[in-house]
């Protein structure tokens, strides 16, 4: 029900300013509460985006310290038609080869012929395995043929090429070629079936005159050691060889008779890059710390000075997050400090790297640097996860207590709102009730004025 607007008609007192003040006063214990609210929201906010700050340098700081993590190299060669990628297993290695061969798929054109002899048009492509696939194409004609053909299982790719006429006949060639390189995509072509194949009855497509195979089917090789007696030669039916060095993968385009060599190292910028990037994601948590951690200076809109507090100032639970976090990132590691591999702590509490101190000491002492770097990432991932784990955090259990501590101001304003309600129709009624009183005290002051007046002039009158 809406407010009844009463203003004094009989009293001439503004009854809705005298209300309006007396719930101000009343409603003064709800505007605490809102108050409260909004610091405590101000406070759930900041808790939430340490929260997430806290949980992603975890995630980058567990990660970090995984033995994979570190598992980082170039790989180059000395010549440019062959390159290589260092992948998962890879270790630092050097190694001379010869490329000897590449790999290539057969290439072979049969003979040119206006349609295919047979009639029902039925071959057999034999494969480099000795296995035999019959095809029987819709037609004679050479596009059903190389249809037939690419659309089989041989592996065998065909396309009808235009080879001429023969007087006002037109002829053609198929270009077959096999779908995969290496010498295991070999193929051999017969008119007939496979059994006549078998019986040797069958004619070889390719032996006919004019047809002819232009690239033998082949593997790529490589030369290890060539000239000495350790020489080995390691073949693939592609152009790329894995493992021959752990976790490397080695592709070639061209032959090189000369050794090209191969090399695989730490990728210390990359490896550099991993530590740096750990140290922002700390230096990432510790600016918004010290954001909601310093005291503001400002005007209000009246022009006077203002102070605002940060909302971390004086928390304890901020105050633990940020201890524990720091000495996770910068205490001794089996009595040698961070700082000698380049994680330090600053002036003004911070945490900074030094880049070339890192690669300093990688430099000189590889294994010890990347275990270092691997204890220090795990420690930070072990503080950071006990601060931001969604179950059992440190911070996620504040940021529970603060959105209850939000419900329960939320239901008492409520409550307030309920109680105020009644306190404003009480004071209308009472208000209203006076006006009545008022004017029916009127009323009675006019009828006695009335009759007063009526006698006073019977008196007169006699």
């Amino acid at each position: 029900m809406g407010s009844m607007a009463i203003d004094g008609l009989i009293s001439g007192l503004k009854t809705t300013d005298l209300i309006n003040q007396l719930m101000a006063v009343e409603a003064a214990p709800q505007d605490l509460l809102k108050t409260k609210v909004t610091s405590t929201q101000s406070l759930l906010t900041a808790y939430q985006s340490l929260n997430t700050s806290v949980s992603s340098l975890a995630s980058y700081a567990k990660n970090s310290a995984k033995p994979t993590a570190l598992d980082l190299f170039t790989a180059t060669a000395s010549a440019p038609s062959v390159s290589v990628t260092a992948g998962t297993g890879a270790a630092p290695g050097q190694l001379d080869l010869s490329v000897t061969s590449i790999a290539k798929a057969q290439v072979s054109v049969t003979a040119a012929m206006s349609e295919w002899p047979d009639s029902p048009a039925t071959f057999t492509i034999v494969k480099a395995d000795g296995s035999k696939v019959e095809i029987t194409a819709n037609s004679t004609s050479m596009s059903d043929i190389a249809d037939a053909i690419s659309a089989s299982t041989a592996g065998v790719k065909a396309a009808r090429v235009s080879a001429g006429k023969d007087g006002t006949t037109d002829l053609f060639r198929l270009q077959l070629t096999s779908a995969a390189t290496g010498a295991d995509g070999a193929f051999q072509v017969f008119r007939g079936t496979a059994a006549d194949v078998t019986a040797g009855t069958a004619t070889n497509v390719l032996a006919a005159t004019g047809a002819a195979t232009v690239t033998a089917a082949s593997d790529a090789s490589v030369t290890l050691w060539a000239g000495t007696p350790a020489e080995q030669v390691i073949t693939s039916s592609t152009n790329s060889f894995a493992d021959i060095l752990p976790g490397v993968t080695i592709n070639v385009t061209k032959v090189e008779a000369s050794p090209v060599s191969v090399t695989v190292a730490k990728d210390s910028a990359a490896l550099g890059k991993l530590a740096e990037n750990l140290v922002a994601n700390l230096t990432s948590v510790f600016n918004l710390i010290d954001s909601k951690s310093t005291v503001t200076k400002g005007t209000d809109s009246t022009g006077k000075p203002t102070v605002t507090a940060g909302v971390f100032i004086g928390n304890s639970t901020v105050r633990e997050v940020t201890d524990r976090i720091m000495s996770a990132a910068t205490s001794p590691v089996d009595g040698r400090s961070p700082s000698e591999i380049g994680i330090s702590i600053t002036k003004d509490g911070g945490v900074s790297y030094d880049s070339a101190k890192f690669q300093a000491a990688l430099a000189k002492d590889p294994e010890g640097t990347l275990a270092m770097f691997q204890k220090v990432s795990a420690r930070i991932g072990d503080a950071a996860d006990s601060v931001s784990d969604q179950y059992n955090g440190t911070i996620t259990q504040v940021i529970t207590g603060q959105k209850s501590s939000l419900t329960s101001l939320n239901d008492q304003i409520s409550s307030w709102d309920v109680r105020l309600a009644a306190q404003r129709a009480g004071l209308e009624r009472t208000y209203s009730a006076l006006e009545v009183s008022l004017s029916n005290l009127q009323a009675q002051s006019s009828w006695l004025t009335s009759q007063l007046a009526g006698l006073s002039s019977g008196s007169s009158s006699s």
